[in-house]
């Protein structure tokens, strides 16, 4: 599941592009200062960035006289007090917008009232930079610490000491002057997609066959699309299985297609056949309504960003450090492979069967595809009646993964368990006074094993973040490169959710054939989901005054095309749209392609891992690895792992698989 990263939107406001170093103020707000090319780069930034408002040459030069370090030790100095302020700042605000959220997101917080609402779309830090320009540190901590470009990060920083990478990734800081207001629009857009996508719920008990058979239990409640997908993976197998898949793909449909009934939301009365031609009152185009929410507030921040001129740019460039067509390129490398027709044929042989469109989804190399849901979930229930039983057990979790007690004992410390509303999250601790908070729902009857296996990804981003934070040498290097690689954390510790039962033995990883065709597969279903993700918001910059019924149908039109190009050859059905699935199209704008990403570290990181000796070593190495901090995604995998971010090594892995006698 995704993760909350507030610290994104006021720590990271990266503005990594081969423009320019700063983006210049609009609307008026022209520079007023100017600077000599012989100028210090941060001096010459702030000059950029300096209006009529803040003063005069005069006033701008006296600043400068008065705070440029000349000296490493002043500028070490000060490097440390605004490190101290800006952690404060940060943790201060995110702690409160923690409390202000608990009634819209955990279970055992009051029952939201109309103020929740309201105020879970408040942002503490709107007027942060507006306030920080104003008193004049935003421009004391550009002329001391300049911003440089994400191709001088990759090429310079290969020499830097970890100070000097402290030093740039301060100055990331202050890189823009978005008003305000600006800020608070889109912290409201999406705070009412998030809303909007962890009420969605579709009542299982009350969906009808053709003949009028129910399928599901009456109480059986799944949100769209996490537990859509989780539960259609788990009927492999299993009694009326594809009967039961084929529903949940029709129900997929209708979300995507917004045909849909409105009644059929949240409700437990309304009973409804997803294959009738006949339903009234479909869902008014609100999935799509909320998307354009956020475009529109991407559109007013624009403006402000000349050096980022999109949100498109801002957040792969910017927020990923890896440009769009990069990713773009790099998926449809993976997608469109000879290794997915030979996975596949693997799949269809398992099977006994020809694929569906709903074979994304195959879950049959996972060891726990031959068990048993139910008594897995009896066992979890056990174990998990509640969110304190769970946050019990994690140094026990901790130590099964190798950790030494003392060591899973302190990250344990740092976590704190919470039951969710929506789906599972992790949400990062942003200073060193604050717990990294787990986040799974866990139904009155105990933890499913559903509700295991998310607990267990999310305690792979709280571990990540834990270490990220209390065991890192700065403050401002506290992190990831991008949310791609807690993604892997994730992933990680989610691949191994059996192995960490009570009595269970750790496996070999990624020694484990079925275990690499699993994670190829993974990719190729993600993937395939990123590049609809990525297209729509193309096309939505293309479209700026589009309504939310055309976008309906745009989205529908990218997601056959990519269907078509590389799925239809494999899984079947023309023009299938359910590449446009994903809840996270809504409520985590153009996130998605972090998931894929995130196996492709995964799997380096797996195959890095493999080679130690023992568990002990490998939690020594992990923990290495994630102490890494906020590099570049390149420089960050060539810490970690010897090598940049590669589809390589996973293919060349499922060629030899695949060319091997199977073993199911």
């Amino acid at each position: 599941m995704k993760v909350h990263h507030f610290i994104m939107g006021c720590m990271i406001l990266a503005s990594c592009t081969q423009k320019s170093p700063v983006s210049l103020p609009q609307n008026g707000a022209i520079p007023s200062v100017s600077t000599d090319k012989s100028a210090p780069l941060g001096v010459q930034q702030a000059a950029a960035l300096w209006t009529e408002q803040d003063g005069s040459q005069a006033d701008f030069d006296q600043l400068v006289a008065d705070y440029y370090c000349t000296s490493d030790s002043e500028r070490l100095a000060l490097f440390e007090s605004l490190s101290r302020i800006f952690e404060n700042v940060y943790q201060s605000a995110d702690l409160l917008t923690v409390d202000l959220l608990k009634p819209t997101q955990l279970t055992n917080a009051a029952e939201p009232q109309a103020p929740d609402w309201i105020m879970s779309g408040y942002s503490p830090l709107a007027h942060f930079s507006d306030d920080m320009y104003a008193n004049k540190l935003a421009f004391i901590t550009i002329i001391n610490f300049p911003h440089y470009t994400l191709e001088e990060k990759n090429t310079l920083g290969k020499h830097w000491t970890r100070q000097e990478w402290a030093y740039a990734r301060m100055g990331d800081i202050f890189t823009t002057r978005v008003p305000a207001e600006v800020n608070a629009r889109l912290a409201q857009a999406n705070a009412n997609a998030e809303n909007y996508i962890a009420d969605y719920n579709i009542y299982m008990g009350n969906l009808r066959t053709k003949d009028g058979r129910q399928l599901w239990e009456q109480n059986k409640i799944l949100l769209s699309h996490w537990n859509l997908r989780d539960e259609l993976k788990a009927l492999y197998g299993a009694e009326n299985g594809q009967e039961k898949q084929e529903m949940i793909y029709q129900v997929m449909q209708r979300i995507v297609a917004q045909t849909i009934p409105q009644k059929a939301i949240n409700n437990p009365d309304f009973i409804w056949q997803p294959y009738s031609d006949g339903i009234e009152g479909n869902e008014p185009y609100t999935r799509y309504q909320k998307i354009l929410d956020i475009a529109h507030a991407y559109f007013a921040e624009d403006a402000y960003c000349p050096s980022m001129p999109t949100g498109i740019i801002r957040n792969f460039e910017g927020g990923v450090e890896i440009p769009a067509a990069e990713l773009d390129s790099l998926f449809r490398a993976l997608v469109g492979s000879k290794q997915v027709a030979q996975v596949a044929a693997i799949i269809r042989e398992r099977l006994g069967r020809d694929l569906r469109p709903y074979d994304i989804w195959y879950d049959g190399f996972k060891a726990r595809a031959s068990l048993n849901e139910d008594e897995l979930s009896s066992q979890t229930r056990q174990l998990y009646p509640d969110a304190n039983a769970f946050a019990a057990d994690m140094p026990r979790l901790l130590q099964q993964m190798g950790f030494y007690s003392e060591d899973a004992r302190a990250i344990a410390h740092h976590i704190v368990v919470e039951p969710a509303r929506g789906s599972g999250h992790a949400w990062p601790c942003l200073g060193r006074k604050e717990e990294a908070r787990l986040r799974t729902r866990i139904p009155a009857n105990g933890m499913d094993y559903k509700g295991y296996n998310i607990a267990v990804h999310e305690f792979g981003h709280c571990v990540e973040q834990v270490l990220d934070m209390y065991f890192i040498d700065h403050y401002m290097l506290s992190g990831v490169p991008n949310t791609a690689y807690t993604e892997a954390s994730a992933f990680l510790w989610q691949h191994r959710d059996l192995q960490l039962l009570p009595g269970a033995r750790m496996g070999n990883g990624i020694n484990d054939p079925n275990e690499v065709l699993d994670q190829f597969w993974s990719m190729y279903e993600i993937m395939g989901v990123s590049l609809v993700d990525m297209a729509m918001w193309k096309w939505i910059y293309a479209h700026p005054k589009a309504t939310a019924k055309e976008l309906c149908e745009a989205t529908q039109q990218i997601a056959k095309e990519i269907w078509n190009q590389y799925y239809e050859p494999v899984l079947g059905e023309h023009d299938c749209i359910l590449l446009a699935v994903y809840s996270h199209m809504v409520n985590a704008p153009m996130y998605l392609p972090n998931y894929p990403l995130g196996h492709i570290v995964q799997y380096q990181l797996e195959e890095h891992l493999a080679k130690c000796k023992n568990q002990m070593e490998f939690a020594q190495e992990y923990m290495r690895i994630y102490r890494l901090g906020r590099l570049t995604p390149k420089q960050w995998m060539i810490e970690a792992v010897g090598e940049a971010p590669s589809i390589e090594p996973i293919l060349r892995a499922a060629d030899t698989i695949c060319a091997a006698p199977q073993k199911q």
